[in-house]
């Protein structure tokens, strides 16, 4: 395995990350096309929790909004679009190691990527220095993110669940018709309809987003 590189170490210290065994955060840094033995998966599983509860602690004690809505908005601030939002913001993009087949391929600039890499810098941090210190730079990450709107309006699948339930429609029926380019890149087409009013296609780098963008130009169209 390589050597974290010292312009890589030179932005962690930067952003605030206590780097204490360079090895870890090199695997958090490393995509599987590398060919690497240690790469950044099991850091990302970390890092996905590490982040989840960090964000419910915040919404909890920043919010009265009821269950649904705390996981509503968790759900959109824990997204892999938000992740890859971030890992934009702080320049994950130009420390990604990558097999040149991926790079070609723009492995640098997806957001399954940057989202994933994004929560196994998390992983690597709470290994690091704790839950507390990584919390905090959660929240300093996330704060434009958590000031925002993400999550705050309804869902778009639950606005056409609704919406045809009021007008006496079926229940939508989403279908995946599509999938393509590399499995780090990958791009999911999904269907949905609702009987007897139309039907939407919408394409995006995960099926569950698929499905939200569908539902929201189908409510454009239709609702």
């Amino acid at each position: 395995m390589s050597s974290l590189a010292d312009e890589a170490r030179g932005w962690l210290d930067g952003l605030g990350f206590e780097v204490k065994n360079p090895d870890l955060w090199l695997e958090a840094l490393t995509h599987g096309s590398t060919g690497a033995a240690r790469k950044y998966e099991r850091l990302e599983f970390l890092g996905d929790r590490v982040l989840g509860l960090s964000i419910a602690e915040w919404l909890y004690r920043n919010s009265e909004g009821s269950e649904g809505e705390l996981a509503q908005r968790l759900n959109a601030l824990v997204s892999r679009l938000s992740c890859a939002k971030v890992a934009r913001t702080i320049g994950v993009p130009d420390h990604v190691l990558l097999g040149k087949q991926a790079r070609d391929d723009g492995a640098a600039d997806s957001d399954n990527v940057l989202g994933d890499i994004m929560e196994a810098l998390l992983g690597a941090s709470f290994l690091e220095s704790g839950f507390q210190a990584t919390r905090d730079k959660v929240h300093q990450l996330w704060q434009p993110v958590i000031e925002g709107r993400a999550g705050r309006s309804k869902h778009p699948k639950s606005a056409l669940q609704e919406w045809a339930a009021g007008n006496q429609r079926k229940p939508p029926e989403y279908k995946l018709v599509g999938r393509s380019g590399p499995d780090h890149a990958a791009r999911f087409t999904v269907r949905v309809s609702v009987r007897n009013v139309g039907e939407v296609e919408a394409t995006a780098s995960s099926k569950q987003e698929a499905e939200t963008e569908a539902a929201r130009q189908f409510m454009e169209r239709y609702g």
